[in-house]
């Protein structure tokens, strides 16, 4: 496939990950995962350290080979393509700049070695600039760039070669919290003007809220749950998506269910969510975010531990008996620690577990 002509986006492809698995010696790192990105979507894998996303990003890119399965560029298997001919740009963690070449030189050196017209690279690298807000910094040196400028100027570097996917590996974990905020709106309008299939990997979960049409939750190689950011936050399919996607992340209890309520341990209850059917006797795992709850007259009578002014926001955490529980509050509570704190869940805002298999029940 060409890399070097045409505008960005021309050839944009989906990537189709078939049945893959990966393993190093004898460990599998990668368990027969089947993701399908759309043309032109922008897809974050996401999931803790050693979950297998920057290993699967690695597959996709041609660094390392599969071991069983296949990946499809578009309508073309790739599986024994050297990485330099799959038209895909990749975006590392580390800027990976040449200290010695200016700006624009950086940008257009993968052109240069692919023996492109001078004047078309520095066509391709002046739109590039333009669009990145680098064009009055051609002329000078990574050294003499800030850290948002470099990412830029590693992002431009892909842009030129007008891939057919955009691939990043934590492009964001080397800037501070205002930077971070700041580059992955300029990545997410830098998609919605490009168009081009992006596939974006990273640890951190609100990063992949803010950036994603379609965020894949991984853990220990396997896929738990693919979906829109809102559909993973409002119905994850399991406890561990419910654990790891939110910020606090969600309470989760266990309690038992006795005529048609949910009991905890301290013998508290609350009425059991519609649209589920469970026995008495039954144990679930309760889940309720830390937003959804309200301080109220009646609910579950809860202690306050400590509490943390965000300015928006009061960070609370409180005891259910032996369990802690957090809750955000909007409103200004006048609030200390070992004070006693009623609180009710919104309507509809309980989910419900099986401790067993870790699906959702409701």
């Amino acid at each position: 496939m060409q890399c070097c002509a045409g505008t960005v986006g021309e050839w944009m492809a989906g990537v189709s990950i078939q049945n893959v698995e990966k393993s190093f010696g004898g460990t599998r790192v990668i368990h027969g995962i089947d993701i399908e990105i759309a043309d032109g979507a922008f897809v974050v894998l996401v999931g803790p350290s050693g979950c297998g996303k920057s290993t699967l990003l690695r597959i996709i890119a041609g660094l390392e080979d599969v071991t069983s399965g296949a990946i499809l560029i578009g309508d073309t298997e790739v599986n024994d393509m050297a990485p330099k001919d799959r038209d895909i740009a990749m975006v590392f963690q580390n800027y990976g700049l040449y200290p010695h070449m200016t700006v624009a030189q950086n940008m257009g050196f993968a052109l240069k070695l692919a023996k492109v017209d001078k004047a078309e690279i520095a066509r391709r690298v002046d739109h590039a600039a333009g669009i990145l807000n680098l064009s009055a910094l051609l002329e000078r040196y990574p050294r003499q760039l800030s850290g948002g400028q470099r990412q830029r100027v590693a992002m431009g570097r892909a842009i030129v070669r007008n891939p057919q996917v955009f691939l990043f590996d934590e492009p964001l974990s080397n800037l501070d919290a205002k930077l971070r905020v700041q580059m992955r709106a300029e990545i997410k309008q830098l998609h919605q003007r490009l168009k081009v299939t992006t596939v974006y990997v990273t640890h951190d979960q609100i990063e992949a809220m803010t950036m994603a049409d379609v965020i894949v939750v991984m853990h220990d190689g396997v896929v738990k749950q693919a979906g829109s950011p809102l559909d993973l936050y409002d119905r994850p399919a399991n406890l561990f998506v419910a654990g790891f996607i939110g910020s606090p992340a969600m309470n989760l209890m266990d309690a038992r269910v006795s005529s048609g309520k949910l009991v905890f341990a301290d013998g508290q209850t609350l009425p059991m969510p519609d649209g589920v059917t469970l026995a008495d006797g039954d144990v679930v795992r309760v889940g309720i975010r830390p937003e959804d709850l309200i301080v109220a007259q009646a609910g579950l009578s809860t202690r306050v531990r400590i509490v943390e002014p965000t300015g928006a926001e009061i960070h609370v955490g409180t005891q259910l008996g032996d369990t802690p529980m957090t809750v955000v509050l909007r409103e200004r509570h006048d609030l200390h620690p070992d004070q006693s704190l009623t609180l009710s869940p919104l309507p509809g805002r309980i989910h419900l577990f099986d401790p067993t298999t870790e699906a959702r029940l409701n």
